[in-house]
């Protein structure tokens, strides 16, 4: 059987990365994970061909040598991957939905025939004979919380690994906490399921036998939702770069109680990780206390960033405006928290009300919901009618973003990150497109593009005082100007 496995087309958004790309010579920041995944569960025999969009183009050639046609995606794919589905149907293509897009909103899509939502390890058995005897159901959804050791090795042979900037792991699903506004806790629960170090290791061993040796992203919901696992994890992981001489980095996301466990920290930058994505939300408590995250309440929210930065593991922060409990001044003081507490990358959104999640269920009971999600992070649009003042909240949201991503503002909260940060060993392999994207920069940022003052400023003063971090600084150099393309076009 011929399985054609589509991954639709990433917006420009902000963790798309389309403007960094160029830099290193790459077409997409990641490949579909949990396609990779799934291929790995189909019969071994089986032909399979993926289409990454962000990669490659949709031909209709792919099409018709296809039997059926596996459909992923998140929110943010919703046009995308319609186009592609569209296309399947218009050829006679049997179609089967599934990841984030489809498992909480599967009842948009009155066009598409088969769904396969939520996890996929339980249920894919019975879908793969369905699929032989040609008697595919409606819907594949598993009954409970799949046991995450069972699932395989990325069928990596699928890739074109040098296509991409980096290349994803995963080794827990779940988080302990309950934010009001996330939806990671409606797709996979709040007990952290979480591999052995073996099978993680032999995820790694993998990769490096296809030909990696760049980044890896541990793309967990909360890496550290199970504190006591990922420490074994973590000294295992240690133990095997020492044999291994493997020097790559990680990079994951986790909650701000990171801060308060020293040893998990040093086990951490032992191991290779170099930044952290964490929801910070908001300086203000009343607005912690309204979406429920008490992980980052009664705490020195400053204090708590500059103790990762200390240790050497870069803090990416996620916050947002519009909660009820915001007040006007939530602009101002958001912007003096980033700054201040040196969040370079700072991913400042409008709150959404994802689908099927507390905030989603509360609004539409209030009767404030007015429309689905785009699931894009830094959108100046409201699904929902907000306290504030709706053309006030996304006009100063806007003004916001762009204040903090022009140039001197940027290199400001650069200089700020870099007088905190204690680069841990072992140090990233420099590499021929690290140079490359160095040449690039001072070309794209130093002549050809405004700010070019605050560019050779900075440059200037990173490489006299911040020598041991300089590699650090210049990659941050080269993504703050993706994230300012992204500001100016909201």
């Amino acid at each position: 059987m011929n399985i054609l496995m589509i991954y639709p087309r990433t917006p420009d958004t902000f963790w798309s990365f389309r403007h960094v790309l160029p830099f290193i010579s790459k077409k997409a920041a990641y490949p579909p994970l949990g396609l990779l995944t799934v291929a790995a569960m189909l019969p071994r025999e089986w032909e399979l061909r993926l289409v990454d969009l962000n990669v490659t183009r949709l031909s209709q050639a792919d099409i018709a040598w296809a039997d059926c046609v596996f459909v992923s995606g998140m929110i943010v794919h919703e046009e995308s991957a319609r186009r592609a589905m569209a296309r399947c149907a218009a050829s006679g293509k049997t179609v089967i939905a599934g990841g984030p897009l489809f498992t909480t909103g599967h009842e948009r899509f009155a066009e598409v025939r088969h769904f396969a939502l939520g996890e996929a390890e339980d249920y894919m058995p019975q879908l793969v004979d369905d699929l032989r005897g040609g008697r595919l159901a409606p819907i594949y959804r598993s009954a409970g919380r799949p046991d995450v050791s069972r699932s395989p090795i990325p069928r990596w042979d699928l890739l074109n690994l040098a296509d991409y900037a980096t290349m994803p792991l995963q080794f827990s699903r779940g988080c302990p906490f309950d934010c009001e506004f996330c939806d990671v806790i409606v797709m996979n629960g709040r007990v952290p399921r979480v591999k052995s170090p073996a099978q993680m290791i032999a995820e790694l061993e993998s990769l490096i036998d296809a030909g990696w040796n760049g980044p890896i992203f541990i793309v967990d919901d909360n890496f550290i939702g199970n504190k006591a696992r990922v420490k074994t994890l973590l000294r295992e992981l240690i133990a095997w770069r020492r044999r291994r001489r493997f020097r790559t980095t990680f990079t994951t996301e986790a909650s701000l109680n990171l801060a308060d466990d020293a040893e998990l920290l040093r086990l951490m930058g032992a191991a290779g990780f170099k930044r952290v994505f964490i929801g910070i939300e908001s300086p203000e408590e009343d607005s912690l206390i309204e979406c429920s995250k008490v992980q980052n309440t009664r705490r020195d929210l400053v204090a708590s960033v500059k103790t990762i930065h200390n240790a050497g593991i870069e803090v990416m922060g996620g916050f947002i405006v519009g909660f009820d409990s915001d007040k006007p001044g939530i602009f101002a003081s958001q912007h003096q928290f980033i700054q201040s507490a040196g969040v370079v990358t700072a991913m400042v959104g409008l709150l959404t009300a994802l689908p099927e999640t507390r905030l989603f269920k509360r609004l539409q009971a209030e009767g404030r919901l007015l429309a689905h999600s785009t699931g894009n992070n830094v959108e100046a649009v409201l699904n929902f009618i907000p306290r504030l003042d709706r053309d006030m909240l996304v006009h100063s949201y806007r003004e916001l973003v762009k204040r903090l991503y022009e140039p001197r503002e940027y290199y400001q909260r650069i200089r700020a990150f870099l007088r905190d940060f204690r680069p841990a060993d072992p140090r990233p392999p420099l590499r021929r497109e690290d140079f490359l994207a160095l040449c690039k920069s001072l070309w794209i940022m130093g002549v050809a593009t405004p700010g070019r003052r605050e560019f050779w400023k900075f440059l200037t003063r990173a490489s006299l005082f911040h020598r041991r971090a300089f590699a650090e600084a210049v990659q941050l150099v080269i993504l703050g100007h993706h994230f300012r393309k992204v500001a100016e076009a909201l």
